[in-house]
């Protein structure tokens, strides 16, 4: 009972803070940027440009896993203590990496990129080819007529309502929606999957999931834009293209129920005391 203390650190709170204000510098980036690129680029290019821009978001959490296996390697309090005195290694259980350090080198890389988007201009030519008829074109003078005329509440409420009432719309989040369950469950659990059956450390685990997991991810959805450019799909078409290479995608992923180790042989658990 002497050994029982009950936790008394708030780091916690300033974790939550850091997620908060990064998720809130970063969601602008796709909505926005899609429409950047949809409103001054070619239509036939736009799918290309939107695959580059997915395959890149999908290159970071790759660098995201290499930085975290290399800080993993390296003991929490680096820099504060004397490497001669650790007398633990990455492969003891009891051994803490360096994780504070991915998120000081991940903030200083974002805010560093994140310079170059002042200069960029307010507005472009747009091309000559581009559709007079967008969708964008015709409600943005509504939108502003409203928010001078109704409360900002009362009009997100009516876009919120509109956009879900899109039955193609609908249908398509509640698709994304299965697709990012299934997909972070698989990020989360994999590394710890490893550790366990491969008797891997957390450093390499999260190495060879950066290099076997998310390049093929990202290659996957460039090919797409490409596919997409090269044949000028339509909506119709996409949604055919979807469904063909998502159920090709869950049908080979079946094979995952016939992959696995047999259970550690422990004592009272999964065999006997005998």
């Amino acid at each position: 009972a002497g050994c029982e203390k009950e936790p008394s650190s708030y780091m916690w709170i300033y974790i939550l803070l850091g997620n908060m204000l990064r998720g809130i510098g970063e969601t602008p980036i796709t909505p926005l940027g899609i429409s950047y690129l949809d409103d001054f680029a070619k239509e036939e290019n736009v799918p290309v440009y939107v695959a580059c821009l997915h395959t890149i978001a999908m290159m970071g959490p790759m660098f995201g896993f290499l930085l975290g296996s290399l800080c993993a390697k390296l003991y929490v309090d680096i820099g504060f203590v004397d490497p001669g005195s650790i007398t633990i290694t990455p492969q003891d259980s009891r051994w803490v990496g360096a994780w504070w350090l991915g998120f000081l080198i991940g903030g200083i890389t974002s805010f560093l990129s994140a310079i170059p988007f002042c200069f960029l201009p307010r507005s472009l030519k747009k091309p000559d080819e581009a559709n007079k008829d967008k969708t964008s074109h015709v409600i943005m003078p509504c939108i502003f007529q409203s928010q001078l005329m109704c409360p900002f509440l009362s009009d997100f409420y009516n876009s919120l309502k509109k956009v879900l009432g899109n039955r193609m719309y609908f249908t398509f989040l509640c698709c994304s929606l299965l697709q990012f369950s299934g997909f972070i469950g698989f990020l989360t659990y994999k590394p710890k999957y490893m550790e366990q059956q491969y008797g891997q450390s957390t450093s390499k685990s999260n190495f060879l999931i950066g290099i076997t997991s998310l390049p093929p991810v990202g290659l996957g959805i460039f090919l797409g834009g490409l596919i997409m450019k090269k044949y000028k799909m339509g909506i119709i078409g996409a949604t055919k293209f979807s469904f063909i290479m998502s159920f090709l995608s869950y049908a080979i992923s079946l094979l995952h129920f016939f992959v696995g180790c047999d259970n550690y042989v422990v004592a009272g658990m999964t065999v006997s005391y005998e």
